[in-house]
């Protein structure tokens, strides 16, 4: 009887500690998805992924100021600078070292990326404005491409004139055309790796 109790307990606490885990990673996605969530901290990621070591919180805020108001670096006005780096200082950097993505030196306004930070280089699906995730469009594409496949098989005009080849060929290319644009637009979205960070 005691060991019955002793294993239901060991299963209990397995159990707990599965759930802990769990609790652990939805909390780091909830802290992922809240530093991604600010355009200023999302060129703060973009801007220490594409730098290896210290970065001077003085040129982190002017390139910060000349993404946010579409300027080369060097056209940045004094009052421009002023507010980005009042905003990262007091704020996003702060906010970004409790999260554990950087590592903050207020004293001496010095900023490194952390392994963690570097984890964050993963393909975001950033739907901004009118367009729609691509997992929807190849959903949506699948059904195109079916419905013009039974719509042939059933005869109907014009789909029904049309050789099963040229119908084949048809779906080939839309998928391969729209893989490539996929591949593409990865690409643009990986923070670190283009111009500018994805805005959403």
């Amino acid at each position: 009887m005691n060991t019955e109790l002793l294993e239901r307990t060991q299963s209990q606490d397995a159990t707990d500690e599965d759930s802990d885990r769990d609790r652990d990673r939805e909390l780091s996605r909830e802290v992922v998805f809240e530093m991604l969530s600010n355009q200023r901290r999302r060129y703060v990621v973009d801007y220490l992924l594409a730098r290896e070591g210290l970065a001077e919180l003085r040129d982190l805020s002017r390139t910060v100021a000349a993404r946010e108001n579409d300027k080369r670096p060097e056209a940045v006005t004094a009052e421009e600078r002023r507010r980005a780096y009042n905003a990262l200082q007091q704020v996003h950097l702060p906010k970004m070292d409790d999260a554990g993505l950087v590592e903050y030196d207020a004293d001496r306004s010095t900023l490194a990326a952390t392994d963690d930070l570097e984890e964050l280089q993963v393909y975001l699906e950033v739907v901004p404005g009118n367009e729609i995730p691509w997992s929807q469009y190849y959903v949506l594409l699948g059904l195109l491409c079916g419905s013009v496949t039974v719509a042939a098989w059933a005869g109907t005009p014009p789909f029904g004139s049309l050789p099963g080849l040229a119908i084949a060929a048809g779906a080939s290319l839309l998928v391969t055309v729209s893989g490539v644009a996929h591949v593409y637009h990865n690409r643009e979205m990986r923070l670190g790796g283009g111009d500018r960070p994805p805005s959403a």
